[in-house]
């Protein structure tokens, strides 16, 4: 304990004086261009944004690229990690292969698929142009339903790899001793899977989703680069970034971040209740 004492130390002033700052610049009306002008307003600032449909209409885009790319990611990284698993020859080149774009800087992922459907020069138009509903002259930024769909595309893109790698950790742990149990008493691929290799999986997935959704939550980069928010596309942290970078409004700004954190916390703590997995015994602890 007195060797990490000191990083621990260490650790706590970096993290804890931003939330203290945080939470007291949220408590001002402060604008950055009027320093002189800051005033003491309490829960006032919470309550202008609470009372606000932008927030809620962000929170609601937040929640719903949430909910479908980690949805979508737990079941395409489920696949890729059976896959991992059970490979036997390359097998180091096809691990490789799947956790490439997770190796990849968000930003450049962003901008590769901001090309790719873009309506000049993109090739999703052209390539899929004989699906319903997509056409040589689709726009997919020009609306918001459209766009939300590029959002998530470039956002289970690159972070399927992430899910894959966690659920195959949890996949390894999977006794192969139970599973030919249960293929001699007869059952068959499906019943395996879920009788089997998913309950003793949970653990590996409530991680997973825990840190896909709470990633996901505070989803940036690709609103940032493919539309800046446009159609109707912003997410709770860049509502937080506009308030405080384009219009300099910390108390604000200070007050959403706050907001923003003790969500996180919120969807944290119903994610560990939802799964009611038992730690200490997933780690073989008495």
């Amino acid at each position: 304990m007195r060797l990490v004492a000191p990083a621990v130390v260490v650790m706590l002033i970096v993290t804890a004086w931003p939330m203290i700052q945080a939470l007291y610049l949220s408590l001002f009306k402060y604008r950055l261009t009027t320093p002189d002008e800051k005033e003491f307003v309490g829960i006032g600032n919470y309550t202008s944004i609470l009372t606000d449909g932008l927030f809620w209409k962000d929170t609601v885009n937040t929640v719903i690229i949430m909910v479908v790319t980690v949805a979508i990611e737990l079941v395409i990284g489920f696949v890729f990690a059976m896959v991992m698993h059970r490979v036997i020859f390359a097998r180091g080149v096809i691990r490789t292969s799947i956790l490439i774009p997770y190796g990849i800087i968000t930003v450049v992922s962003a901008f590769a698929w901001q090309f790719t459907f873009s309506l000049s020069n993109g090739w999703v138009n052209s390539w899929f142009d004989w699906l319903p509903g997509i056409a040589a002259d689709t726009n997919w930024f020009g609306d918001h339903w459209p766009a939300m769909f590029a959002i998530m595309v470039s956002e289970i893109w690159k972070t399927t790899p992430f899910m894959s790698l966690l659920l195959l950790a949890g996949l390894s742990q999977v006794s192969e001793d139970m599973i030919e149990a249960a293929k001699v008493d007869g059952a068959t691929w499906w019943q395996r899977l879920w009788k089997v290799v998913l309950p003793n999986m949970r653990a590996a997935i409530m991680v997973a989703v825990l840190f896909r959704a709470l990633d996901a939550f505070r989803i940036f980069d690709n609103i940032f680069v493919m539309t800046r928010g446009a159609q109707d596309t912003e997410s709770s942290s860049f509502l937080t970034y506009r308030q405080v970078i384009e219009q300099f409004q910390l108390g604000l700004g200070s007050a959403l971040s706050v907001l923003l954190f003790l969500t996180v916390l919120l969807l944290a703590f119903l994610i560990v209740r939802l799964f009611r997995v038992d730690l200490a015994q997933a780690r073989g602890e008495s």
